[in-house]
């Protein structure tokens, strides 16, 4: 979706300040690690909600900490979010109201959320998002890429064979892969991508989105192990790596008739017309006759 909407309709609809409802659980965005990031519906609702739920409490109490909410968060991570969820659901049946958060960026998208969302509808409440950060995309704002479209991976799949089967399904769509890593791993993770999509892949890496050592970079797959070692640093943080869709087919056909036409110059220096144009459909598979047929028009321009 665009970003559409005029100004008069949105301050006419807009409230002066938001409260969250009862019976109601709100999706809530919080800042990638720039506190000033956060929206001013989320403050609202956090500052309003009955029952907040944080992926871990520690992290979220110093946000909550730092805009004076003292609404003491309730944990639910990967490994409690079922039961969790059953004691949300009861929580919203009492008419609470409830906001859900992650350490960072938007819950539910490559961190627990999505199975507390799909209990909370299959009961029948309203679930509602408060947009505001996501790595994801404030990566891909940055990054200038050539791609229309993008798909999101987040973590790649530790399992090779996984890994691998994943990749191969995705190499050749026409659209930017989204990728999120973690510091120990993006080295190997490149590595993959490269063998997997081919080294010559625009890489945009995005570090540390929205903090204090941010960097966005534009390398390649091959160029970026190069870009890892000139600095111990480049492997520290967070990291979303994008990488541009392939070139376009008729990209790609142009490319390649040009190095046949190199290739081609370069065997009738040494031998005639009729043997380059063997030795060159031995090599590519191409028709002998079309290269014999540029074999000749290329002596002949070389007089």
């Amino acid at each position: 979706m665009g970003d559409g909407g005029n100004a008069e309709s949105m301050a006419v609809t807009a409230p002066l300040r938001f409260h969250a409802s009862p019976g109601t659980l709100y999706v809530v965005a919080t800042p990638l690690g720039n506190l000033r990031d956060l929206t001013l519906r989320a403050l609202d609702v956090l500052g309003s909600a009955d029952v907040i739920a944080a992926e871990d409490t520690r992290v979220t109490g110093v946000l909550l900490r730092h805009y004076g909410i003292a609404t003491r968060p309730l944990s639910l991570h990967e490994h409690n979010e079922a039961a969790r969820a059953a004691q949300i659901v009861a929580q919203l049946r009492a008419g609470r109201s409830v906001a859900l958060v992650s350490d960072a960026g938007t819950p539910a998208v490559s961190d627990p959320g999505a199975r507390l969302v799909r209990a909370v509808r299959d009961a029948g409440f309203p679930v509602v998002p408060i947009p505001g950060a996501n790595a994801a995309i404030a990566a891909i704002s940055a990054a200038g890429l050539a791609a229309e479209r993008f798909v999101f991976l987040g973590f790649l799949p530790a399992a090779a064979k996984a890994r691998r089967e994943l990749l191969a399904v995705v190499a050749h769509l026409p659209a930017a892969l989204v990728v999120y890593e973690a510091p120990h791993r993006v080295r190997d993770t490149v590595v993959h991508l490269s063998a997997a999509l081919g080294g010559e892949r625009t890489l945009v890496i995005a570090r540390e989105v929205t903090k204090k050592f941010e960097s966005i970079t534009q390398t390649t797959l091959n160029a970026a192990p190069a870009w890892f070692d000139a600095d111990p640093n480049h492997e520290r943080g967070e990291f979303v790596l994008l990488v541009d869709a392939p070139p376009k087919p008729e990209a790609v056909a142009v490319e390649s008739a040009l190095d046949m036409r190199r290739l081609l110059a370069a065997l009738i220096v040494e031998l005639p017309p009729a043997r380059a144009a063997r030795v060159a459909a031995a090599a590519t598979g191409l028709p002998r006759d079309a290269l014999y047929a540029q074999a000749i028009a290329l002596k002949a321009e070389r007089g």
